[in-house]
């Protein structure tokens, strides 16, 4: 269950960072209030998921898995560019996470 709570945070905190650069510097007032209530909202999920876990794997978990979802919407969503040397970058994250998860 903590990390169910976790996967939502790093949701929660990607989708708002989506916000966040649609917001234009905040000159946007609906993208700027999506986005901290996004963020809130990931505080809040987060905040649940550390408490049966240890801090540096929660949170390097959610770090993780934020830019995870973060590259998924920006490649989906922004049509951003993501050449080999950045999937690369990536995966190592990826490979991270699974390894702080089985410690």
């Amino acid at each position: 269950m903590p990390f169910s709570f976790l996967i939502i945070a790093s949701a929660l905190y990607a989708v708002g960072g989506l916000f966040m650069k649609l917001s234009s510097g905040m000159s946007r007032p609906a993208p700027t209030v999506a986005f901290l209530t996004l963020f809130v909202g990931g505080a809040v999920f987060q905040a649940l998921g550390m408490r049966r876990t240890d801090l540096v794997v929660s949170y390097i978990f959610v770090l993780g898995a934020e830019a995870v979802v973060a590259v998924m919407l920006s490649a989906l969503y922004l049509h951003e560019r993501y050449p080999p040397s950045r999937v690369a970058a990536i995966l190592v994250i990826l490979v991270g996470m699974l390894w702080l998860k089985r410690t």
